[in-house]
């Protein structure tokens, strides 16, 4: 099942330059592993924002509802879900 993703990370303003840097290094490591996997195939950032439109290719709606919940931006993440249907024009 595939799901189009689109997350816009709003992360408050006193946060501690340290503590941002260590959660986006977690980010980073746990969105590369799904990477991989092939969980994540894709990624976009949007540009001139703290955000990104990522493909996800999961099993299961709870899957890719346990796949966002553990992102460790998830609580200052505003997130937009839309589920993937093949085309009938798609040639592949």
């Amino acid at each position: 099942m595939k799901y189009l993703v689109h997350m816009d990370v709003n992360l408050p303003v006193d946060m501690p330059a340290r503590e941002a840097a260590e959660i986006k290094a977690t980010e980073k490591a746990y969105s590369q592993q799904l990477q991989r996997s092939g969980k994540w195939p894709e990624i976009w950032r949007v540009a001139g924002k703290y955000a990104n439109y990522s493909i996800l290719d999961v099993d299961s709606h709870d899957e890719l509802h346990e796949i966002l919940q553990n992102l460790p931006l998830f609580p200052y993440m505003q997130i937009s879900v839309v589920p993937l249907a093949k085309h009938p024009s798609d040639i592949k």
